[in-house]
């Protein structure tokens, strides 16, 4: 095809990177975030008994 003009290139370009952009979006956006658990808990503290 090289007797396709720079415009004609610049579109074809233009079309594979707007698809590209919108295939990766839609991937992006279909998935449900996963939904972690609000649990409060206590960070263990470890007393270290010290033999002098």
């Amino acid at each position: 095809m090289p007797q396709m003009g720079p415009l004609l290139w610049f579109n074809l370009f233009f079309m594979f990177i707007l698809g590209y952009i919108l295939f990766f979006t839609i991937n992006f956006f279909s998935k449900l975030p996963i939904k972690t658990e609000t649990s409060v808990h206590k960070p263990v503290l470890l007393e270290k008994f010290w033999k002098w």
